[in-house]
């Protein structure tokens, strides 16, 4: 039994035999069963797919755009703003390990409260604390003697690092990117079970047929291949069309742009494209594998 399993099987599937296909019935509910559920699993497999992608792109953005950008942000009276923002970035630019350091302008600080405050934030009436970016070299700079020096010189700087934040944003994203690959697993686990279901169904509803091919000298692994055959095809067919949908989906979905969020970032990048499609041969391995123990196991209980 385990020889034709593990062979002849698989020879079945890449060979047509027109005589065996009629062992299994063309149509039928587990006909219908095996097609809309691998249609459905391979189009949720493309979206687990795409958001364990984005994921992994957004935790790697923000861990190398963040990692190297502080923030540094001055509380003062109106009349004193522009002396401590001058006085800060002469203490960036004499700071070892700054590469960059500039202030933000009206405009872009007004960009920044914009979706929390409108885009008429009189930021001129209101007490808005003046921003500067700090961008540090390879090698970093030494926060805590930058704290002392402003707290020094600039008393109303307050230097953030943005490392209390942007951890819990990276270790966010790369769970979200675990997700992805537990889902499509447990995909791949529930398209088994509904094609090992539609299987099991399809040889007990043919039992006495089976028994007739067996009279006429019909071995085991003869049924079997037939039936791990339509099956295998059945999920290919239906996660082809699945994995289709759902690369049409993906592409009227919004782009990332500069935005780099989940949401709007689901869209494929560059070779990633190819990734879907290796949906629909995956579904059918699945199906030849849950079949083909699922035929081995019928058969064994109809002797």
């Amino acid at each position: 039994m385990t020889r034709w399993f593990d062979t002849a099987m698989l020879r079945a599937v890449l060979a047509r035999d027109a005589s065996a296909d009629r062992v299994v019935p063309p149509e039928g509910f587990t006909v219908r069963l095996t097609l809309f559920t691998a249609a459905a699993m391979a189009f949720l497999a493309v979206f687990a797919l795409a958001l364990s992608l984005a994921a992994g792109r957004l935790a790697t953005s923000w861990g190398e755009e963040l990692a190297r950008a502080s923030t540094i942000r001055i509380s003062a009276p109106r009349d004193q703003m522009a002396e401590q923002t001058a006085a800060a970035l002469r203490v960036l630019e004499q700071t070892p390990g700054v590469r960059e350091a500039r202030a933000l302008s009206p405009d872009e600080q007004r960009a920044l409260l914009q979706p929390w405050f409108g885009p008429d934030l009189p930021l001129d009436q209101l007490p808005v604390p003046q921003l500067i970016e700090v961008i540090e070299a390879e090698d970093g700079y030494d926060s805590e003697g930058l704290r002392l020096r402003l707290q020094a010189e600039v008393p109303g700087a307050v230097l953030d690092e943005h490392t209390r934040w942007r951890r819990p944003l990276v270790e966010a994203a790369g769970r979200l990117r675990t997700l992805g690959w537990v889902s499509m697993a447990l995909i791949a686990a529930a398209t088994g079970a509904m094609v090992t279901l539609a299987a099991n169904a399809a040889l007990a509803a043919n039992a006495q047929v089976i028994a007739v091919l067996r009279l006429v000298g019909a071995t085991d692994g003869y049924i079997a291949s037939a039936f791990v055959r339509r099956f295998t095809l059945r999920t290919l067919a239906g996660a082809a069309a699945g994995a289709a949908l759902g690369l049409g989906a993906l592409l009227i979905m919004p782009g990332g742009g500069d935005t780099g969020g989940i949401l709007t970032g689901l869209r494929l990048q560059g070779w990633h494209w190819m990734l879907p499609l290796l949906v629909p041969p995956l579904a059918a391995l699945v199906a030849f594998l849950a079949t083909a123990h699922a035929s081995k196991r019928v058969l064994e209980g109809l002797t």
